[in-house]
């Protein structure tokens, strides 16, 4: 790889600025910078705090588990950019630019947020054991073959699954719900918002399309490129999502930030204590 391949400044990739010792193999992602920390309080012990535009890192201990928590900011460009880079942390040697000879697969657990689209209250937490990517990130891929013809979506989705071991996991509760996510380009007219401008996409159809057995539950920005990606790079996801808003009934969560840090507890409970 050359230099502007993989940029490398002192040891550290160049838009998270942590270094491979930095990286637990262990990552939460969060969209927002201010959730790192709203995280982290929660570890025993906090190793490493790094900052960079608006990638925020902090590593530590949770119950024996060594965890990185990063923040990702919005939407599956930068979702790209964090997952390339966390994996050469891992598995690219920095001295010679080229892949490391053994493969370290990392757990990704994603803490987000989402707007409902089946009949699935507001303040409720959602597990996406699937989803559709409407984003376009996969196109640069040639290697994810999984894409959907369908006359629903104005773009054509390429399909990803999550994790099968951390899926049995995150679901084991009976009060969080499952099901198909999507994930799209933007939040306005790529997500059903028609403000001044009219979005193409329908909701009432799109929730009524079904594939392989089930519809779409929820909307965001990120969960289908965290899946693709880390498919395609030999690693593990999962996704949380707190719902906020349902769509069909047009409501937002009153009280968002509690709901963040309630699914915050119970992902850190369910995936490092149960």
């Amino acid at each position: 790889m050359s230099f502007s391949e993989l940029i490398i400044n002192n040891n550290r990739v160049y838009h998270l600025d942590v270094s491979p010792d930095e990286c637990a193999s262990t990552i939460i992602t969060v969209g927002d910078p201010y959730r790192v920390e709203r995280v982290s309080r929660h570890f025993d012990t906090i190793e490493c705090k790094r900052e960079h535009r608006e990638f925020v890192t902090h590593t530590g201990q949770i119950n024996n588990h060594r965890v990185s928590v990063v923040s990702t900011g919005i939407g599956t460009d930068n979702i790209d950019i964090v997952l390339n880079e966390i994996d050469a942390l891992h598995n690219v040697d920095f001295d010679t630019k080229t892949p490391k000879s053994s493969h370290t697969s990392l757990t990704i657990i994603r803490i987000g947020t989402s707007g409902a689209l089946a009949d699935i209250p507001v303040d409720s937490f959602l597990v996406s054991k699937a989803a559709l990517g409407l984003d376009g990130l996969m196109y640069y891929y040639p290697q994810h073959k999984q894409y959907i013809e369908s006359d629903v979506f104005p773009a054509k989705p390429y399909f990803t699954r999550a994790d099968e071991g951390l899926l049995k996991k995150a679901v084991s509760h009976a009060d969080v719900f499952g099901g198909l996510t999507l994930t799209t380009a933007g939040f306005y007219a790529p997500q059903g918002r028609s403000l001044r401008l009219q979005s193409a996409l329908d909701l009432d159809v799109v929730a009524a399309y079904e594939f392989n057995g089930m519809a779409p539950a929820n909307i965001e920005m990120e969960t289908a490129g965290i899946y693709a990606l880390s498919e395609l790079l030999g690693h593990r996801a999962i996704s949380f999502n707190a719902i906020l808003a349902n769509r069909s009934k047009g409501m937002f969560s009153k009280t968002p930030a509690a709901t963040i840090d309630a699914l915050i507890l119970h992902v850190l409970h369910t995936m490092f204590h149960g």
